[in-house]
This record gives structure tokens, C-alpha cells and sequence, in this order.
């Protein structure tokens, strides 16, 4: 179980990946981005690699990916779970 919620990530070229972890994080950086050379990509790719090699902490390396794919448009808007309607309605 990873301990990041989901994130779908749309590339450029049409492809998409689910990046839960940081490892899958470090994989989804080397997919079709619009921009690499962008400020918030490259911290993203530092930060992940640090993260990997152990050196920073994984939750500030995902919230740098995740920053990285919003900026650049690349993060698919999650529809709620049927379970999370479900609260809602109760909650309502």
C-alpha cells in the first residue's frame, strides 16, 4: 500500500501512469512533460532522487512531483470514490 493518495499524470503525447509512490514518481518524470527544463520539474527531480538516495524526506519529494504536474497541466482530475459519495450524502 503506498502512502500517497493516487495521482494520474497525462502526458503530452497522450499517455497516462497512476504515481503513488516516489518511485513511480521518479519514472513518471521521465515521460512526455511539456517542459523539462521548467523550474518546478527540475526541483522535482532533484528532490525525488534525493529521496531515493535517501537524503530527503519522500513526502516533501511527492508534493514537489505533484506541484510540478500541476503546473504544467498534467494532472487528471480525480472523479470522488463511490464510497466518498456515499459520506457525502450521508454527512448532507
Amino acid at each position: 500500500m503506498s502512502r500517497f493518495l493516487p495521482l494520474t499524470i497525462r502526458f503530452v503525447n497522450g499517455g497516462s501512469m497512476v504515481v503513488a509512490t516516489v518511485a513511480e514518481a521518479k519514472k513518471a518524470l521521465s515521460g512526455a512533460w511539456k517542459n523539462k527544463e521548467a523550474p518546478a520539474y527540475l526541483e522535482a527531480v532533484r528532490l525525488v532522487d534525493d529521496a531515493i538516495a535517501g537524503t530527503c524526506r519522500p513526502a516533501i519529494a511527492f508534493a514537489a512531483f505533484k506541484k510540478a504536474a500541476a503546473q504544467q497541466g498534467l494532472l487528471k482530475s480525480a472523479q470522488p470514490s463511490a464510497a466518498l459519495t456515499m459520506l457525502d450524502e450521508l454527512w448532507s
